[in-house]
């Protein structure tokens, strides 16, 4: 991306209001901060009754902190809920400003890119080929351009991916409309795969949709994004709010569920105050690529990782970037047609986790930085606080724990003073103080299931689409219990995952499990045995100090003992298929698929036998050299190149001692060589077997088993 100044955006007058969205602002969290510091006082007031412990002072000060962003999640599906039922005639429809732009030809060209890393390439081709049918669809695919972007380090899997994409070219006609790319160095992971998309072919694009390996987004609601682009030309980001989607095993059904009931309140709340000065989530969204590339070259932190270095969490920093160049970042919320895939168990859940986390914390350096508005500010510290919070919760059952101790050792009878304010104005005892204050909080942490479930039982419509009245109760029920079983157990795995950054442990890169296999379990006991063990020792001292404690405990330690069974049983696939046989844990998109998941499901452009890397004896790289089509299209990927001594000396040695005696660098050296690859492909074919590796002449002999297998059916 380039360091270059770029000119400010075009359109002088922001879309938003600045004293509307100032006013909205001070609304929204005036509101978050009110209540906050009610319950905060209501608290201190209730401790202010009982004896003076030391623990007062840390409880209160955590609580502050965890309060807030209880209050912060509720009052967005709280004025989510405002705006759904108010707030349609001033909320903007992107649907709306599209149909505004009119129909015409667009005027500018688009790319649509899709970073991989080691993924099955004939899953990701098949999402890009319902892409690409549903725009062509639309009568605009002369407007777009696709990239895969490969950062594969698999050989096997870079040559399977290069022919997937060619049967996919050649099924759809569309040489010269998608491209394929593989990194000879993956720095700075999908952040530089991007940025390297940018210097080498942006300057060709208005804008760019950026997708995951799993993204899926229908091709008309690209085509109305792009259209708004067009006609608001301070828009810098339109993210979209991706929707979960071919969950199978519990886990992963658990979070469609709830993203897709829960989600729409959350998301209008969301928009509700940010409005021009959004965030971007790192795909299912379309960027501008100009301001893009002036503005968003990421800087290494200072120090090394895990707090230094790289910036794993680009997204948020790059959205920051370009709200604080005065571009625009919009929320989507009314795109329907987006999608992604989840991690198919919890385990997989955290290891997604371990790198979000690292890279949110990173944020530190950044969220006090100059020049940076306050939605940019909001947005870093939510996304600090999502992995902060729990070593935070951590904590403060650790001082609850702490000073029922302490009350219980000293053998004191607690007598309450009743001098204070709330019983002054009130007139209730201690007991009914705390319980008040936990009503409300449970009050606060339900609220947002409770708008859901109501708003869906109401609108005939939406309660169709999730099955019904008692598929949509049941699953909000088995949802809600198993929610509060795994948040212990992901708690503290949170707690150790803050810890060992902390203590400078840093994140590697691995492609996502997108499959769900299911957790065996020796896994899960090694995974969740810290949780399973702090659960038992921590259930058995609350016992100790009283069984009201335990009760009040039971919750957390509950969680943390039953962690390994729930984890297990989350991930069984049979266990969700049984309840998608009763509707149970259903989204609208299971029951009613729209046709780009249709599409995608069905698709098999990129698969064809006549161009195959995947027969057993010459997969992958083998069936890059013997292969006469693989080695072909291998070959025109490549640029020329002259042989040096070294190089021949290396392909000499492949071929009489097999790829197995050659280190990877080494293979990749070949790999890249094309007059390399056609040396090889010839002297394979060309030279007795008595000269080359059995790898090769076993592949060559594959062959030839073929066609005698065909001419003796010729003869039976």
């Amino acid at each position: 991306m380039s360091s270059g100044a770029s000119d400010g955006p075009k359109q002088v007058r922001p879309f938003f209001s600045p004293v509307r969205a100032w006013l909205r602002r001070f609304v929204f969290f005036g509101s978050v901060i009110l209540v906050n510091l009610a319950a905060c006082y209501w608290l201190y007031d209730l401790f202010q009754r009982l004896s003076p412990h030391r623990a007062h002072v840390l409880l209160l000060g955590v609580f502050f902190i965890l309060n807030g962003l209880l209050v912060l999640g509720s009052f967005h599906a709280l004025f989510g809920a405002w705006d759904i039922l108010l707030g349609k005639k001033q909320a903007v429809r992107i649907t709306k400003l599209a149909e505004e732009a009119g129909s015409g030809p667009l005027g500018h060209r688009y790319a649509v890119v899709m970073p991989v890393y080691n993924e099955d390439c004939n899953r990701f081709c098949a999402r890009i080929e319902a892409i690409y049918r549903s725009i062509e669809a639309t009568g605009n695919i002369d407007s777009y351009d696709f990239f895969i972007l490969s950062d594969t380090r698999d050989l096997d899997l870079w040559v399977l991916e290069e022919t997937a994409w060619t049967n996919l070219c050649r099924k759809l006609n569309a040489f010269g409309r998608i491209y394929y790319r593989r990194r000879k160095i993956n720095s700075n992971r999908k952040a530089g795969n991007i940025g390297d998309f940018v210097r080498t072919w942006g300057g060709g694009y208005e804008a760019m949709v950026v997708l995951d390996a799993d993204s899926l987004m229908d091709g008309g609601d690209i085509v109305k994004m792009t259209r708004v682009m067009e006609a608001y030309p301070n828009l810098g980001i339109l993210q979209t709010p991706p929707k979960l989607i071919r969950g199978s095993s519990i886990f992963t059904r658990l979070q469609q569920f709830a993203m897709r009931l829960y989600g729409p309140l959350f998301i209008r709340g969301l928009n509700w105050w940010q409005l021009g000065g959004g965030s971007y989530w790192g795909h299912n969204a379309l960027i501008r690529v100009k301001p893009f590339s002036d503005f968003c070259e990421l800087p290494d932190l200072p120090g090394r990782e895990p707090f230094g270095g790289k910036i794993l969490s680009h997204d948020f920093v790059e959205a920051a970037l370009m709200v604080s160049q005065g571009w625009e970042v919009w929320l989507a919320w009314d795109i329907e047609g987006t999608y992604e895939e989840a991690p198919p168990t919890l385990i997989d859940h955290l290891k997604r986790d371990r790198r979000w986390c690292q890279g949110n914390l990173q944020h530190l350096w950044l969220i006090f930085a100059r020049k940076l508005p306050l939605t940019v500010r909001a947005h870093l510290f939510m996304g600090i606080m999502a992995y902060l919070g729990s070593p935070l919760w951590f904590l403060f059952l650790i001082f609850g724990t702490w000073l029922a101790w302490d009350r219980g050792a000293s053998k004191l009878s607690n007598l309450p003073y009743d001098g204070t304010p709330v019983y002054r104005w009130l007139h209730i005892d201690v007991n009914t103080q705390s319980l008040i204050l936990t009503a409300a909080i449970f009050l606060l942490l339900f609220l947002p299931k409770i708008l859901a479930l109501l708003g869906a039982i109401v609108v005939p419509r939406v309660r169709r689409s999730f099955g019904g009245f008692f598929p949509l109760v049941i699953g909000v029920c088995i949802e809600t219990v198993l929610s509060m079983l795994l948040a212990p157990a992901v708690m503290l795995a949170h707690t150790l995952m803050v810890a060992s950054i902390v203590l400078g442990t840093a994140v590697g890169w691995g492609s996502q499990n997108r499959e769900a296999d299911g957790t065996g379990w020796g896994e899960a006991f090694t995974v969740h045995a810290p949780q399973t063990f702090l659960g038992i020792a921590w259930g058995l001292l609350a016992w100790h100090i009283s069984p009201t404690f335990a009760a009040w405990m039971a919750p957390i330690t509950l969680g943390l003992v039953l962690s390994i069974p729930v984890s297990v049983l989350t991930s069984r696939v049979r266990y969700g298929k049984a309840l998608a046989r009763h509707k149970i844990l259903s989204t609208p998109e299971e029951l009613n698929p729209p046709q780009v998941l249709q599409i995608a499901d069905t698709a098999q452009a990129s698969i064809d036998p006549a161009l195959d890397a995947t027969v057993p004896g010459r997969h992958g790289l083998v069936a890059a050299v013997v292969d006469p089509y693989v080695n072909g299209v291998h070959v025109s990927l490549l640029e020329p190149a002259e042989l040096t001594e070294h190089e021949e000396a290396l392909i000499e040695r492949c071929l009489t001692m097999g790829p197995s005696a050659m280190s990877k660098e080494e293979m990749i050296e070949l790999m890249y060589l094309a007059p390399g690859m056609l040396s090889l492909h010839r002297a394979v074919w060309l030279r007795p077997s008595e000269g080359i590796h059995a790898t090769w002449t076993q592949a060559v002999e594959s062959y030839r088993r073929r066609l005698d297998s065909g001419l003796a059916e010729e003869l039976v």
